[in-house]
């Protein structure tokens, strides 16, 4: 059975393909203003890696905060079951997944069949999430990728302790004006964040082997203060944590066929 999993964020619409719960194929594109075109622009992408035809698909999930635009979808799925489905085919001893997106955090315990038996989600505030490492890129005139390098080279704590990104941004120009180095101050940004993810899993239960998806996980220095608040050895991501929802809407269709 070939499946198909397609997660319309705020910022991407990604796509994954899967023959007999293995990954073919994948495909990510800006979502934009137009959702529907973003969809169908990520399933041609992951159909061509895939080799295949769209025809030879058997079923598609769609999910994310534009499920609703994915028309080929046979059945919408609910981000929270998508991301402990994701979660659990990469990493099946897990119980406890954070998923930092564009736009909210979310933290999802799961049961050994990967299952949520609770959440919470960070949806009130973008201070918690990857449109705050835009804003302070954009302010410091650096890249996205580069926040989390320079982050790295610091050592300093310095607190930025608003909760809504538009003062948080404000409390950043306040620390470029202060002259603070440019590494202290990416380091204070991605504590911050940190911060508010680990308050996050500590309400829904934190379990030893904490999974990360969503694509701040790609962020070394944030990935360090997460496990560093949790007194975590490890924490286990994806090679490509962005997909872990696109999956997992993969996996619960194919689970229901």
């Amino acid at each position: 059975m070939i499946t198909t999993g397609i997660d319309c964020g705020a910022k991407n619409t990604k796509t994954i393909i899967m023959k007999n719960n293995r990954i073919i194929g994948k495909g990510s594109v800006l979502t934009g203003f137009d959702q529907k075109k973003a969809v169908q622009e990520s399933l041609d992408k992951a159909v061509q890696v895939a080799g295949i035809s769209r025809d030879d698909i058997d079923k598609v999930g769609g999910t994310g905060a534009g499920k609703d635009s994915i028309e080929l979808s046979d059945k919408k799925i609910n981000d929270i079951r998508a991301i402990g489905a994701g979660a659990h085919y990469f990493f099946p001893h897990t119980r406890t997944v954070t998923d930092v997106g564009a736009e909210e955090g979310r933290t999802v315990k799961i049961d050994e069949k990967g299952n949520p038996v609770d959440f919470i989600i960070n949806e009130k505030c973008a201070a918690g999430s990857g449109v705050f490492i835009e804003a302070v890129a954009r302010a410091l005139e650096t890249t996205i990728e580069e926040i989390g390098l320079l982050a790295l080279e610091s050592d300093k704590e310095i607190p930025i302790t608003a909760q809504c990104v538009i003062f948080a941004e404000s409390e950043v120009v306040g620390l470029i004006h202060a002259n603070i180095k440019k590494q202290d101050i990416c380091k204070a940004v991605l504590d911050a964040m940190a911060r508010r993810a680990v308050s996050m899993i500590r309400r829904v239960g934190v379990n030893q082997d904490v999974v990360m998806l969503g694509g701040v996980g790609y962020n070394p220095a944030f990935v360090r203060a997460v496990r560093r608040e949790l007194d975590l050895p490890w924490i286990y991501i994806p090679d490509e944590p962005e997909y872990g929802q696109a999956v997992g809407s993969a996996i619960v269709v194919a689970d229901e066929s």
